[in-house]
């Protein structure tokens, strides 16, 4: 019987949001479990909540997330740093809710952390906030050194 390869690690911190926003997309708890590091310090803060600590703590944060359906989640406006080992991703994250009284959009303020190892990338941690509208526009400094 042929021995099926699994699929490569993520290559870059990129393709593990991309994995960890499309699994929120399709309540996939699996796909959204895959991408956090195994480590028992990983976190998680969801706007408004307390601090979760730990894989099981954090799957069962997110299924009671789902338990209401999937997120209609799309990042926008991704700022990043990155090391050889670490990548920080400061995410405007746009969320479309359906309400009594139509589509509504919410904007929420995310930071996700990223650690390379042996394993590839993986998420180590997830911190949202709530946000406005008016996080659609960036208030930035421009370069302190002009070459």
């Amino acid at each position: 019987m042929p021995r099926i390869k699994p699929p490569p690690a993520p290559a870059t911190p990129d393709e593990i949001e991309q994995q960890f926003y499309e699994a929120l997309q399709r309540a996939d708890i699996e796909a959204l479990m895959a991408v956090w590091s195994d480590d028992d310090e990983i976190v998680c803060v969801h706007p408004g909540g307390p601090r979760v600590v730990g894989p099981a703590a954090i799957r069962a944060a997110f299924e009671a997330i789902f338990a209401n359906g999937a997120v209609a989640v799309r990042p926008q406006k991704v700022r990043r740093l990155q090391s050889l080992n670490c990548a920080v991703h400061s995410v405007l994250e746009r969320i479309e809710i359906t309400t009594a009284d139509g589509l509504k959009t919410a904007w929420v303020l995310a930071t996700n952390v990223y650690l390379k190892s042996g394993g590839g990338w993986a998420m180590a941690a997830h911190h949202a906030s709530p946000g406005s509208p008016r996080e659609a526009q960036d208030i930035a400094e421009g370069p302190a050194t002009i070459h």
